[in-house]
């Protein structure tokens, strides 16, 4: 049985990140799992806010099965806190109860964001997460200890490591499950307007960081405009992922200390991209009208470490969405069976792509976001809006920072094929009742 140290960010897109080309923002201990492990070079999400993005890791069902279309906490009642508060993947078979229903102690450091905040979910005993998902404040943060909420003074990114240190301490001696839901680097909210204090703050106080495009600003951009072309923001964002990344270097050490390296299952990745002025964009889907599917909001860092088991330096090309996720990893840990009654995942697994063995691949994917539909392979890049549009077609290979809107030009068979594709697979896969298209509700408030 090996351990899982499974560690998500928030709001990161692949191209935050050395191993996927960035020049600019230091990531040395990411980078090193990625050298030493596999790293998948086309991973997507499967919505681009945190709650319905984060029910399908752990469930490995689209957000028109499981029912959570829009991060927690517009709905009424509410579910994170209160009387009426629940956890919105209880029905579901999902990771946590599967690792410990399969002997594994698990532990949960950072954030959740998926209901009932304030009591240990899910097969989770040991239980660090905060009252709500969205971030206001890296210092005075509330956070969950102890089945109370009480104000950390602390920089939270680094309290959130912490504790995930202090699992390990407790439990290095027996199987475990470890996930670590970083707050950081965020990248929205008032404090990005403000300069980020942490320990790399001196470094990047004069660093240009070209990584981030200056482009004028979207007309589609509803909030976060005065963010574009901000250094405040743009070197604020910059020292919160090399935060995150100091956590990780912290967390990886402690495996070698205990000498765990080998029988742990490293994992990282954001539960969705982030747009940090590319297009003219600041922030996620949900932060334009309409909701926008560009290629750095969707596109999420994967990597998988585990060394004698995952060979070095590989990089798995296949474009992967993040409902192939769960099971993937079961598969690997021999534990699909336990989720054998669930015949309706739209996912498939590449766990042997993991262990080094070559595959075939389906590079097809699907995203969706209340009514924004898309589907992307390797040439072509349709987003359906319901029912009246805009929509966009994009030729990824001609085109692939998605300059040139074809959709309103004569491709109208593949359009016509792009949204059969996307008819196929919803009527497939989505629950009636969580499918929005159909009248279905939402477990969480709506946005659109």
């Amino acid at each position: 049985m090996p351990n899982v140290v499974f560690i998500m960010t928030d709001n990161q897109g692949a191209w935050t990140l050395g191993c996927y080309g960035n020049p600019d923002i230091r990531t040395p201990n990411i980078d090193r799992l990625a050298d030493e492990g596999i790293r998948f070079s086309n991973a997507y999400c499967v919505n681009s806010v945190c709650s319905p993005s984060r029910a399908t890791f752990m469930t490995g069902l689209i957000p028109s099965q499981h029912g959570v279309h829009c991060y927690l906490g517009g709905e009424r009642p509410d579910a994170q806190m209160g009387p009426d508060a629940y956890c919105t993947i209880r029905e579901f078979a999902n990771l946590p109860r599967v690792m410990a229903d399969a002997g594994y102690v698990c532990g949960l450091s950072g954030k959740w964001h998926l209901g009932d905040s304030l009591r240990p979910q899910e097969g989770f005993s040991y239980w660090f997460t905060r009252p709500r998902g969205h971030t206001t404040t890296f210092y005075d943060d509330e956070l969950i200890w102890r089945d109370g909420v009480y104000t950390e003074p602390r920089y939270t990114t680094e309290v959130i490591t912490e504790h995930a240190l202090e699992f390990l301490q407790q439990n290095h001696h027996q199987p475990f499950f470890l996930y670590v839901a970083y707050n950081g680097p965020y990248g929205l909210g008032k404090s990005m307007l403000e300069t980020h204090i942490n320990q790399h703050t001196e470094y990047y106080a004069d660093k240009e960081l070209p990584s981030f495009p200056r482009e004028p600003v979207h007309p589609w951009l509803r909030s976060n405009r005065d963010m574009i072309n901000n250094p405040v923001s743009i070197r604020g964002y910059a020292a919160a992922v090399s935060g995150v990344d100091d956590g990780i270097g912290e967390i990886t050490n402690a495996l070698k200390e205990y000498g765990l390296e080998e029988d742990t299952l490293v994992i990282f990745t954001a539960d969705q991209g982030w747009c940090g002025g590319h297009h003219g964009m600041w922030g996620m889907g949900d932060h334009s009208r309409p909701l926008h599917t560009y290629e750095e909001t969707i596109h999420i860092p994967l990597i998988f470490h585990q060394p004698g088991r995952i060979p070095e330096g590989g990089i798995f090309e296949g474009r992967t969405c993040n409902y192939d996720f769960l099971p993937s990893v079961l598969d690997y840990l021999e534990l699909r069976d336990r989720i054998a009654d669930n015949s309706n995942l739209p996912g498939g697994s590449y766990a042997p792509a993991l262990l080094g063995e070559k595959m075939a691949w389906n590079n097809e994917i699907f995203h969706e976001f209340e009514n924004t539909r898309m589907v992307r392979n390797d040439r072509w890049k349709y987003t359906w809006r319901h029912p009246d549009g805009p929509d966009e077609l994009y030729d990824m290979q001609a085109d692939p920072e998605e300059r040139n809107n074809l959709a309103d030009r004569s491709h109208t068979n593949i359009i016509n094929e792009c949204r059969n594709r996307i008819q196929n697979f919803f009527d497939q896969y989505a629950d009636p009742q969580y499918d929005l298209w159909r009248g279905g509700r939402s477990k969480a408030g709506r946005i659109g």
